[in-house]
């Protein structure tokens, strides 16, 4: 890749996971060397089944397969867990191994305190000029936007969550 960029998924709606590793689908179709770093997720994903199958895909899962209320809910497992994760990213992002480098949820680690905007601006500040960065998770801060050549925000409209339908298989899981 002659010039990797900085892209943000983010809002409140369905679909960020799903357009990051859409992604990787196309990338994999070129032959690109990926990276995806998965934070807060430890459940088992349909996703995971088909990236077993790509060779030029590495990923790594930080979390404990639960979904994490509130700041009272996080564990010193969960604050181990995301630092590993991110010593791995930044391993992987300034390696320069990797034509893309995907920090999935790393922007829902905010809302916990568990990575601080200051270390996911040091990713974007220091990646490499010829590596893609895609920055995914719930409510990206301004200052972040700011600094992103690409912005999707996914805006729920209506979902049926609301009406007590859960995660379901090869749709949402």
């Amino acid at each position: 890749m002659e010039k990797g960029y900085v892209q943000i998924y983010t809002g409140n709606g369905k679909g960020k996971t799903t357009a990051a590793l859409g992604l990787i689908t196309r990338a994999v179709g070129h032959n690109f060397k990926i990276f995806l770093c998965q934070f807060l997720k430890g459940r088992d994903y349909g996703e995971l089944h088909t990236l077993q199958k790509f060779e030029t895909v590495t990923y790594e899962r930080y979390g404990r397969g639960v979904f994490i209320k509130s700041k009272e809910f996080v564990t010193d497992e969960d604050k181990k867990l995301m630092r590993e994760g991110y010593e791995s990213l930044k391993n992987a992002l300034l390696s320069g191994k990797y034509d893309i480098v995907i920090a999935d949820e790393i922007l829902g680690t905010l809302r916990y305190d568990l990575i601080s905007v200051d270390e996911i601006k040091f990713l974007i500040k220091n990646k490499p000029e010829t590596t893609e960065l895609i920055l995914t998770g719930r409510n990206a801060p301004d200052e972040l936007i700011e600094m992103a050549d690409l912005v999707t925000e996914m805006k729920e409209v209506k979902h049926y969550f609301q009406k007590g339908i859960m995660a379901r298989k090869g749709i949402e899981k």
